[in-house]
């Protein structure tokens, strides 16, 4: 794959046998519902690697459930988490199962995180009350973009402040400064969802992997399922 934002190269082995994306839909489609496999199909259609949460040492692991959740429910396929003190474990009482959906990076240092995304194109916007911060509303979406959100106690890092391209705020007009961090991050992404010119941009093969990738998902144990089915095709 050629777009380094998209974090699957379509490739699968199972005992030994390398598999197409294509092939792998081939063979564990006729085993989802028609429901099922259309469900898979309008979810993808609507998914974008170009936007991505960057959460930075939270806390609450609900809070952090909370945000996938709202990251998976507006179509986007990516987040990244920077673990610096503690070790992120979904709640599902919160996430109510969006992280199955997810493609989540971990990482154990900021600067680790935000060299990455440098490097596969994000402008790095963070949120962030300072001297120098815009608003929201100014940014450009159409660019591939990371949105930081810093921890419940005192938001972002100073390396994220040094590495971020662009501190951003969500305009408030009441007596508080900020939000809590779930609300904020969904606020934050659905003005991405809505800024954007294209929300859904992902190429016929990249839909194609996603797919595949959604209806092993799907699958309660998908290596048994194909090892199986390769096996009855070879006998």
């Amino acid at each position: 794959m050629s777009n380094p934002r998209f974090p699957h190269s379509g490739r699968y082995e199972f005992g030994g046998r390398v598999l197409s994306a294509a092939q792998i839909l081939d063979l564990v489609a006729p085993y989802l519902t028609p429901e099922r496999q259309e469900r898979i199909r309008a979810a993808t259609e609507k998914r974008t690697c170009n936007v991505v949460p960057v959460l930075e040492n939270i806390y609450d692991r609900g809070n952090i459930s909370a945000v996938l959740r709202s990251a998976e429910a507006m179509g986007f396929q990516c987040a990244h988490v920077i673990e610096i003190s503690e070790k992120f474990k979904s709640a599902n009482r919160v996430t109510q199962g969006a992280d199955k959906w997810l493609d989540v990076e971990r990482w154990k240092s900021t600067r680790e995180c935000t060299r990455e995304l440098k490097r596969r194109g994000y402008q790095i916007l963070a949120t962030h009350l300072d001297a120098n911060a815009r608003p929201i509303g100014e940014m450009d979406f159409s660019k591939p973009t990371a949105i930081v959100f810093g921890n419940e106690k005192d938001g972002i890092s100073p390396e994220m402040i040094e590495e971020a391209d662009q501190t951003i705020i969500i305009p408030m007009h009441g007596f508080v400064q900020s939000f809590n961090i779930s609300v904020a991050a969904a606020i934050s992404l659905y003005h991405a969802y809505s800024a954007r010119p294209a929300h859904g941009d992902l190429t016929d093969e990249e839909k194609i992997i996603l797919r595949a990738e959604f209806s092993l998902r799907s699958s309660k144990n998908p290596e048994r399922l194909i090892e199986e089915i390769v096996q009855r095709a070879e006998a």
